[in-house]
């Protein structure tokens, strides 16, 4: 039986699908519900791009995760449940991790999308695996297509 559930949200379709599982399994159990959105820190990018740090362009990418943290909530909202949101900065798989072993949670939940061609899935980041390999407790990686 899990008790506190950490969704990692980023209103994408395999996330709002997660969300909708994580609905599904927190009405089950009875579980306390944490959302999390993770935005990417821009210190990140400029050390990697050697680009200039542009306070406008990290307010509006703050309100733009921002807006997808309250649709999460607010979708949880609407059927029926209470959950925390936060908004975390930094590496997702680091952040995620950390947040769920704050909280103590008992699972994570995650979308994921297959992406077409070996060429797609090569250049993309790795981040359910990973966060399987960094979780201190059960990963549950919703799958879309």
């Amino acid at each position: 039986m899990y008790k506190r559930i950490l969704l990692a949200y980023d209103g994408s379709e395999s996330g709002q699908k997660a969300l909708l599982d994580c609905h599904d399994i927190a009405q089950w159990s009875q579980a306390e519900l944490h959302l999390v959105a993770v935005m990417p820190s821009l210190a990140a990018h400029i050390a990697v791009d050697g680009a200039v740090y542009d306070a406008a362009s990290d307010a509006q990418l703050r309100a733009t995760y921002e807006k997808i943290l309250d649709d999460g909530l607010h979708r949880l909202s609407e059927s029926g449940h209470i959950a925390r949101g936060e908004l975390l900065v930094g590496d997702s798989v680091r952040e995620i991790t950390q947040y769920a072993r704050k909280i103590d949670a008992d699972l994570i939940v995650v979308g994921h999308k297959h992406l077409e061609g070996w060429a797609a899935r090569w250049w993309r980041g790795a981040t359910s695996p990973a966060l399987i390999e960094h979780a201190h407790c059960s990963v549950l990686v919703v799958i879309t297509h």
